[in-house]
């Protein structure tokens, strides 16, 4: 698609907070939260020409690999959010990109996002075929008081449960969607905790993709803060995850 009209190098997009959204305390969802994020960055690289489509032309796509979320508060139910987004870097087959949620002028939610350019074809990371000296970039502009990092996943854990991947949990790119994992594991963590909007922080890596009908299995490590999980398949990491609360 070409570059929009409308385009600019640092989006905002506004978003009303549905009651499909909102756990049983009419608060936003920890899961729909990063969807909220991930779309708006996904609009943004439409507007500017790198969006999945414009990609596809060469057999590529964006995947996510890391991800920071920094919670001040929840946004509720009818509610109107205002996302920031806007890119950090991206060099070759890498890309951060940053978003911000705000409520009128009050940031409540700060993240950050790491992304590979990956072929769909050939399943391997590859530099970006299209134009982006277009998106000005800002690499003295952060969203998070604390970069993404790697996740301890030698920690002891233990064995929570297994999962059978469904055409439910895969994305337009034919593996499961990256917000999958962090429902699957968020549905083994205490409630109460989850629903008293105890979560400051979280923190998600990507490290292998899973496909249709492979079976997983979660493991959770034993210290409840940070309290950490992981998803593997056949012995392999795929994902790990840091609740902070």
């Amino acid at each position: 698609m070409p570059i929009s009209k409308d385009f600019t190098s640092t989006l905002f997009k506004d978003w009303e907070i549905t009651f499909l959204q909102c756990y049983p305390n009419g608060y936003l969802k920890y899961t729909d939260l990063c969807n909220i994020l991930q779309l708006t960055a996904g609009v943004h690289a439409e507007m500017g020409g790198i969006s999945f489509s414009d990609m596809q032309v060469h057999d590529q796509a964006w995947v996510l690999s890391r991800m920071r979320v920094e919670i001040k508060r929840l946004p509720k139910w009818r509610d109107i959010v205002t996302v920031k987004t806007w890119i950090n870097s991206l060099e070759n087959s890498r890309s951060i990109r940053c978003l911000e949620l705000y409520i009128g002028d009050e940031k409540i939610v700060g993240c950050e996002t790491f992304w590979a350019v990956f072929n769909t074809k050939t399943r391997r990371p590859e530099p970006l075929a299209l134009a982006h000296e277009h998106f000005e970039k800002y690499p003295n502009d952060k969203a998070t008081e604390i970069q993404f990092s790697k996740i301890d996943t030698t920690i002891d854990k233990m064995f929570v449960t297994e999962k059978k991947i469904l055409l439910s949990d895969l994305d337009i790119v034919n593996h499961a969607n990256s917000v999958k994992y962090l429902e699957w594991c968020l549905d083994y963590t205490e409630p109460k905790l989850l629903l008293n909007r105890a979560l400051q922080s979280f923190e998600m890596n990507y490290l292998k993709e899973v496909s249709l009908d492979e079976t997983v299995s979660i493991e959770k490590g034993s210290n409840q803060n940070p309290t950490i999980f992981t998803v593997s398949s056949e012995g392999k990491i795929c994902f790990a995850l840091q609740l902070n609360f």
